[in-house]
């Protein structure tokens, strides 16, 4: 680790974080795949590309974590059974309507964002600028991409809170 100026125990505790998140875009990424897959009704289209744009994105997520696990010399969990053993997330079904589809990925949005902040945080007690960078980016995606999904919900009738 002296190359990275980290200490090894300190970017230990980073690490077994970024592989919970690890495990948690895997299944992300499947979730989405399977949602491309099997939408349907008057929302195909648009929902259809928007979950492969999606998953398009999780896979390059997937492989940056597993590269930043490696650059902080350590092993990324890379089988199917250890990320549904790690993750916080949960499969799904295939038969949800594209609603229930979208609150879906949305509580998983929540799940992520959880993660993504212990890792920030657990990053920044080992001073691992190059963690927080990275995940801190991924933060601030999650979030635009999650009020999209959360606006495709709304009624036209709803409209956004005024801060006064």
């Amino acid at each position: 680790m002296s190359y990275l100026g980290l200490d090894k125990e300190k970017t230990s505790k980073t690490v077994d974080e970024l592989n919970v998140l690890l495990a948690d875009y895997h299944l992300y990424y499947q979730k989405l795949r399977n949602f491309h897959w099997n939408v349907i009704g008057k929302n195909f289209f648009d929902l259809h590309e928007k979950f492969e744009e999606l998953y398009d994105d999780a896979k390059l997520k997937v492989d940056e974590i597993a590269e930043r696990i490696l650059t902080l010399r350590y092993t990324p969990i890379s089988n199917l059974t250890d990320y549904l053993k790690t993750s916080n997330l949960k499969e799904s079904k295939a038969d949800l309507t594209d609603y229930e589809m979208i609150e879906t990925l949305l509580k998983d949005h929540g799940t992520l964002l959880k993660q993504m902040r212990s890792v920030v945080e657990t990053a920044d007690k080992a001073g691992d600028e190059g963690t927080i960078d990275l995940i801190g980016a991924y933060i601030r995606e999650l979030e635009k991409t999650s009020w999209m999904l959360d606006a495709w919900k709304m009624k036209t009738t709803d409209s956004h809170k005024s801060s006064k």
